[in-house]
C-alpha cells in the first residue's frame, strides 16, 4: 500500500522547515522531469476557457446577481473577475519559482508550503473536481480517458466555440425574450425577511466563486512550450476576454430580463423561440464533455499516485488497465448518480464554490504568492492588496457555504430524490 505522504518535489527546500518535511518524504513523482510541453497560447486559452466557463458556470450567474440586487451583484461580479484574472497571473508567475517544475497544483502547493499544503491542496482540488462534475452533469441533465491536457487541445478548441455559442445564444435569446416581457411585471427588489435577504446574498457569492473555479491551471502550464510564463499569461488573457465578453452579458441581461424571478439555471427562464432553447442547450452539452474530462484528471492522478503505480510492479498491463477502467467507470457512476438523485442546482453550485473554489482560485494564489517571496521590491501595496484579497474571499467561502446549506436543506424538505427522472 503507498504511504500518504509528500513526495519529494513537494516539499520545499527552503528555511528550517525543509529538514523536517525532507524526513517524511516516501514517495517518487515526476514533477521534477523537464517539460515536453507544445501547446501554445492558443492551446492554453482553450484549455482555461474550457474549464472556467462552462454552461454550469454561465447558467446560474443571473441567479447570483439577483441574490445580490443591482449595486452588489455588479460589484461582486466584476471583483471575482479581476480577482480570479490577478490570481491566474500569480499561479503563473510561480512556474519553476525555485528552480524546479512542479506539474500540478498539489505539488506547487507542497514546494511552497511543505506536506500540509500538498494535502490541502489535494483535498480541495477533489472537492472542486468532484464537485464540478456533479454540477455540470445536473445541467446536462437540465440541457438533455484522454492520456494528457493537451490531447484535448482540439476537443476543447470545439469546447470554446461551443462556449461562445452558448453564452452568445442565451444572451440574444434572454434579450428577445426580454422584450416580449411585460416589463411592468419584473421586479428587482430583494424580497423576504432580512435574514432571508442574508442567506440569499450569500448564496450568490457562492455561486459567483464556482462560476470563476479553475482547480487545473499549473495542470495546464505544463502542457506549454517555453516561455511558459508568458505563453501562459496570453492564454489567461485570451480566455479572460472572452470570459468577460460573455460573463458579465449574459448575467446582466439575465437578470435585466427575469428580475427576482430568474431561475438558476438561466436557460430554464427561457420560452421562444423554441429552436434557439434547443441550440443553447446542445452546446451547452459539447462543452460539458471537454470540461468533464480536465476535471475528471485531479481525481485520476491522485488515485493513481496513491494506488496504482505503488501496485502495478508485477502486475500484468491487462490487469493495469483494467483497475483503471474499474475506478473510473466507478467515479462517472458515483457522480451521475448524485447528479440524478439531487439537482440543487444553484445550492449545490454554491457550496461547491465555497468550499473547492474559493481556496484554489481566490485565497492560495495570493498567499503561495506571498509565502514564496517572489514580491517586488516597493511592493507594500500589492502585499496589502493579497491579505484584503485572502481574508475576504476566506469570509466569501464561509458565507456560501453557509447560504447553500441553508437552500439545501429547504430543498430537501419538499424534493423527491430522482425527480427529474
Amino acid at each position: 500500500m503507498a504511504s500518504n505522504q509528500l513526495p519529494p518535489s513537494a516539499v520545499h527546500d527552503s528555511g528550517n522547515n525543509s529538514k523536517e518535511a525532507a524526513s517524511t518524504v516516501t514517495v517518487d513523482n515526476d514533477s521534477s522531469v523537464e517539460s515536453t510541453g507544445t501547446g501554445s497560447w492558443k492551446h492554453a486559452a482553450f484549455h482555461v476557457a474550457t474549464t472556467i466557463a462552462t454552461p454550469a458556470a454561465y447558467a446560474p450567474l443571473p441567479f447570483a446577481v439577483s441574490s445580490l440586487g443591482w449595486p452588489f451583484g455588479v460589484v461582486s461580479l466584476v471583483g471575482a473577475t479581476l480577482t480570479t484574472w490577478y490570481s491566474s497571473n500569480l499561479i503563473a508567475s510561480l512556474w519553476k519559482w525555485n528552480g524546479k517544475k512542479h506539474t500540478t497544483y498539489r505539488h506547487l502547493a507542497g514546494s511552497i508550503y511543505g506536506s500540509w499544503g500538498y494535502w490541502s491542496i489535494a483535498f480541495f482540488q477533489q472537492v472542486a473536481s468532484l464537485g464540478n462534475n456533479i454540477a455540470v452533469q445536473i445541467a446536462a441533465g437540465s440541457s438533455l480517458k484522454l492520456p494528457h491536457i493537451h490531447s484535448l487541445r482540439w476537443l476543447n478548441a470545439v469546447c470554446t466555440f461551443s462556449t461562445i455559442g452558448f453564452a452568445g445564444t442565451t444572451i440574444g435569446v434572454t434579450i428577445y425574450n426580454g422584450k416580449k416581457i411585460d416589463r411592468g411585471t419584473i421586479s428587482y427588489s430583494l424580497k423576504g425577511s432580512s435574514s432571508s435577504k442574508m442567506f440569499k446574498a450569500f448564496n450568490g457569492l457562492g455561486v459567483i466563486a464556482f462560476s470563476f473555479g479553475d482547480a487545473m491551471l499549473p495542470e495546464i502550464q505544463n502542457t506549454i512550450r517555453e516561455p511558459a510564463k508568458k505563453t501562459m499569461y496570453k492564454g489567461i488573457a485570451t480566455a479572460y476576454t472572452i470570459i468577460i465578453l460573455s460573463y458579465w452579458q449574459l448575467a446582466f441581461f439575465g437578470y435585466w430580463a427575469f428580475g427576482t424571478g430568474v431561475q438558476p439555471f438561466i436557460v430554464a427562464s427561457l420560452t421562444t423561440p423554441k429552436w434557439t432553447i434547443v441550440m443553447a442547450n446542445l452546446f451547452a452539452v459539447i462543452q460539458i464533455c471537454g470540461c468533464f474530462q480536465i476535471y475528471c484528471r485531479p481525481t485520476y492522478a491522485l488515485l493513481e499516485e496513491i494506488k496504482v503505480s505503488s501496485d502495478q510492479i508485477g502486475r500484468s498491463l491487462f490487469r493495469i488497465h483494467l483497475q483503471r477502467l474499474l475506478y473510473t467507470s466507478l467515479y462517472m457512476g458515483l457522480i451521475t448518480l448524485v447528479a440524478a438523485a439531487m439537482p440543487f442546482f444553484g445550492d449545490f453550485v454554491s457550496i461547491c464554490g465555497a468550499i473547492g473554489f474559493t481556496p484554489l482560485d481566490f485565497v492560495f494564489p495570493v498567499l503561495a504568492h506571498l509565502k514564496a517571496g517572489k514580491m517586488p521590491k516597493n511592493s507594500s501595496l500589492i502585499v496589502i492588496l493579497n491579505i484584503v484579497i485572502a481574508t475576504w474571499f476566506s469570509a466569501v467561502a464561509v458565507m456560501g457555504c453557509i447560504g447553500a446549506v441553508k437552500f439545501i436543506i429547504d430543498d430537501v424538505k419538499t424534493y423527491k430524490f430522482f425527480h427529474d427522472m
